[in-house]
């Protein structure tokens, strides 16, 4: 058996108690989701057709993203009709308490044997019981000469969710874009950099704060952006 890096099912969901949230490094991770080269290149490029993000309340227009609903139960996934994605401001002080409606995302991508790889990772590596409201998010930042991209432009937060699943899909000719960890009573627990197609962290929403500094184009005549798939898990009422 080939070593991956990454640690098992059990032990990283041990790693998610303890620290309440986990890095895993890109190479391995998909090592261990099996992704194939085309299928990758296909889910990537599927980043290439988000529409702009309208509702951003700073003016930006350096964000664009797609969005989809499921539901998941015992690690069977099921796409919901289309609705908007809503947070209350007590999470996110810049775009909260907006009903916001997004380009869904694509049929195609969310059948890619890489996202479905995906969805049963994290359902076996979050302590999910009951059935779930799963949101997909995916996110393209660009950074342009007359406008900085931040990726969480509300700064350090919570999603008012269980548990956050964050990948890198693409970094383009840009530097920064930290990821940033902390408590709600604001003690740092660390920063480090999603730099590799497939790094990606996972996080307790209900105990762990998150935010990702600013991009900057390494080379302003040339297109730059910082990619990124997020999930969130919410037990759903009963």
């Amino acid at each position: 058996m080939i070593d991956t890096g990454i640690p098992t099912d059990k032990a990283l969901q041990h790693e998610l108690e303890h620290a309440g949230y986990a890095r895993l490094p890109g190479p391995g991770l998909l090592d261990k989701l099996g992704v194939g080269a085309a299928d990758w290149r296909a889910f990537a490029r599927s980043w290439d057709d988000l529409g702009t993000d309208l509702y951003m309340a700073d003016g930006g227009r350096y964000r664009r993203r797609r969005h989809a609903t499921l539901s998941s139960d015992n690690g069977n996934f099921i796409r919901k009709p289309h609705q908007p994605h809503f947070q209350s401001r007590d999470y996110n002080r810049l775009n909260g308490d907006v009903q916001r409606w997004f380009d869904p995302v694509a049929q195609s991508t969310i059948d890619n044997a890489v996202m479905q790889s995906i969805f049963a990772f994290c359902a076996r590596s979050f302590p999910l019981t009951g059935r779930q409201h799963v949101e997909l998010h995916q996110f393209r930042i660009e950074a342009h000469v007359d406008e900085t991209g931040r990726p969480t432009p509300e700064g350090m937060h919570r999603d008012g969710v269980d548990w956050v699943f964050v990948m890198l899909i693409e970094r383009r000719n840009i530097r920064e874009g930290t990821t940033r960890i902390g408590t709600p009573e604001g003690r740092e627990l660390g920063e480090f950099t999603l730099a590799r197609p497939g790094d990606a962290v996972l996080i307790d929403d209900r105990r762990i704060m998150h935010g990702v500094t600013a991009i900057h184009a390494v080379d302003a005549a040339q297109p730059a952006w910082r990619d990124a798939l997020v999930l969130t898990f919410a037990a759903e009422p009963k």
